[in-house]
């Protein structure tokens, strides 16, 4: 009697002490999210709600400075800009259309660029165009490893849900600069639907040991567009403070 009466007791014991442990969180649950770099796009989530390119929603902010002329009116104006034709002419004229139409609203108006995620990572795919004397500066970009699962180089699907780690489409407004795991770093404002989510996603501009200025498959992000270390500085410079960048990935 005396043996089974120690055995319960110890059974007992040993269910006290599981109880008591997972109420003090003492067996971590598969489901744990584990908190992410405060400059970093979060890399736990549903990652499965990626979408196919979608033709970017062009906001208009209500700043119109453009009267009642027509688009291409509007689009005369600018014929100075990439008189080479090095941008996607559809895409540029979609971020000079917004642009002109919300030119009161726009803080840095010096600068006016264009994310061309229709084309590989091989290719110079971030235009900054000096709006001054219409100069395109064109330079290698990163995307995101949710948009380019495989690494071939192409991005096939953007998202806006956080932890899909994927780039996103759309109208982007530059904000403050500062610095993270990344060093010298841009907040982004997303100002379309496609995009809304890229400050609390930390979709960001920083430089990377990825990206090079050489006609490769550039490394992939956490949905970032990244740039080469040598360049991250001089871009940021240049369109911080609240100019305007149009992603698309719409031939």
């Amino acid at each position: 009697m005396t043996f089974k009466r120690t055995k319960n007791v110890l059974a007992l014991l040993s269910v006290t002490f599981l109880m008591a442990a997972c109420a003090k969180g003492g067996f971590e649950s598969s489901s744990t999210v584990l908190a992410d770099d405060p400059d970093t796009e979060q890399s736990a989530g549903d990652t499965t709600q990626t979408i196919p390119p979608p033709e970017p929603e062009i906001p208009d902010t209500g700043g119109s400075g453009s009267g009642t002329q027509t688009d291409a009116q509007i689009l005369a104006k600018y014929s100075y800009v990439d008189t080479g034709k090095t941008v996607n002419q559809a895409m540029l004229s979609n971020a000079l259309l917004y642009y002109d139409k919300n030119l009161k609203s726009i803080k840095n108006s010096d600068y006016l660029s264009v994310l061309d995620f229709s084309l590989s990572s091989t290719k110079k795919r971030f235009h900054i165009i000096n709006m001054k004397t219409g100069e395109v500066w064109s330079i290698h970009v990163a995307h995101g490893k949710g948009s380019d699962p495989d690494h071939d180089g192409y991005a096939n699907s953007f998202s806006n849900v956080s932890g899909s780690n994927a780039s996103s489409v759309g109208i982007y407004k530059t904000a403050e600069t500062y610095s993270g795991s990344h060093g010298y770093s841009l907040r982004l404002d997303g100002l379309s639907s496609t995009n809304s989510k890229a400050r609390s996603r930390a979709v960001v501009i920083h430089g990377a040991d990825y990206v090079s200025e050489s006609s490769v498959i550039q490394g992939r992000s956490w949905g970032c567009p990244a740039v080469t270390m040598s360049y991250r500085t001089k871009v940021i410079d240049m369109v911080k403070g609240g100019s305007i960048i149009y992603a698309s990935a719409t031939k």
